[in-house]
Parts: structure tokens; C-alpha cells; sequence
């Protein structure tokens, strides 16, 4: 467990920040803009927002943006995460996304949900990760 992950985490601020990555989202064609934002393990706060595409099938979802810039910045693991829809409230992650965030914060991440903090093991039973592959 790090420091990160046992301190008190600001989640109005951490919603503060999803929902100002929502106001840059490029969603004219479904009009649902979504915003999310993290905190890193090492304290980092990493945004994303959805980018439609002409071509619906190619969109990117917020999460995806927050998980590239995770990356950019230096890696890690996330540890608390927020999404928002253009009213600012709540949203549960996707399907594709919970994997996502799986991947990129481990059983332990911490999603606030219409539902309250939830764990990812919560979000995401029994998952699918890289300890499943067998790479050697």
C-alpha cells in the first residue's frame, strides 16, 4: 500500500478537476462530454476527456486520456479515481474502461461511484490482468 493510497483523499477536488476536464471534451456528435480525473501513486493528478470521432467506433473515452497521461508523466499506478458526465455528476466507467483502469491501478484503486468510494475489485470481480498471462 503507498503513502498515496492510505491518506485522506480531497474527492470534491478530485471531482472539481474531472469536471473541468469534461468542459474539454469533443463530443458533438453524441453531446454526452465526460471528464475524469486521478491521483498517482506518487500524488500526481492526471485528466482526461472524451474525443469523438466521425467515425463513431474510433472515439476515445475519458479514461483513456487520463490512462495517456498517467504515462506521459511518468508512469505508475493510479490510486483514486472520479468520472463525470456534461451535468457533473457521477459516472461509472464502461466495460472497456473498468479494464483500463484495472490495468493501470491494480484491485486496490479507489472509484467514487453514485454508490460511494468503491474498490476495484468491487467495480471489477474476478478480473482479467496482466497476472493472467502467462509471458515467459
Amino acid at each position: 500500500m503507498t503513502a498515496e493510497s492510505t491518506r485522506e483523499v480531497d474527492w470534491d477536488g478530485l471531482k472539481a478537476a474531472a469536471v473541468e476536464a469534461m468542459g474539454r471534451a469533443y463530443a458533438p456528435y453524441s453531446g454526452f462530454p465526460v471528464g475524469a480525473a486521478a491521483l498517482a501513486d506518487d500524488g500526481r493528478l492526471v485528466t482526461g476527456c472524451n474525443v469523438e470521432n466521425a467515425a463513431y467506433g474510433v472515439g476515445l473515452c475519458a479514461e483513456c486520456g487520463l490512462v495517456s497521461q498517467l504515462h506521459l508523466t511518468g508512469g505508475g499506478k493510479l490510486t483514486h479515481f472520479v468520472c463525470v458526465n456534461g451535468n457533473s455528476e457521477l459516472l461509472m466507467p464502461c466495460g472497456r474502461c473498468r479494464q483500463l483502469l484495472f490495468e493501470n491501478g491494480g484491485p486496490a484503486l479507489q472509484l467514487m461511484t453514485v454508490s460511494g468510494v468503491r474498490s476495484m475489485t468491487e467495480i471489477l470481480p474476478d478480473a482479467f490482468g496482466p497476472d493472467a498471462l502467462d509471458l515467459s
